[in-house]
């Protein structure tokens, strides 16, 4: 059994930062990818960056810019660096992991950001 635990989250004003950790009970390179998603209340769940096993990384167009993944191999530790922070990126923030075969995503509890105005 994977288990995936977050920390970092909180409560910051519009224009700081956090930064979110996802701590995996091992090797993140077994999976295809570690994810990052946010689901706000009355909304569906969305894809905000993911790092492959090789490194390549993507971003929500909302996020580009502004959030940063990375990862800390020997610690099996993904990382999201939030800058510039909006009130629109208040979230319960979830980390993934993902495999391919068969399709399947472990996840994290989830982490609240609140952005102030």
């Amino acid at each position: 059994q994977v288990q995936l635990v977050e920390s970092g989250g909180g409560l910051v004003q519009a224009g700081g930062s956090l930064r979110l950790s996802c701590a995996a009970s091992r090797s993140i390179f077994s999976f295809n990818a570690m994810v990052w998603y946010r689901q706000a209340p009355g909304e569906q769940r969305e894809l905000v960056a993911q790092i492959t096993s090789g490194g390549m990384t993507d971003y929500a167009d909302s996020v580009k810019g502004r959030f940063t993944i990375s990862r800390d191999n020997a610690k099996n530790t993904v990382f999201l660096q939030m800058a510039s922070l909006k009130p629109e990126d208040t979230a319960v923030y979830y980390c993934a992991a993902r495999v391919s075969i068969p399709p399947y995503h472990y996840w994290g509890q989830g982490t609240q950001v609140t952005v102030s105005s």
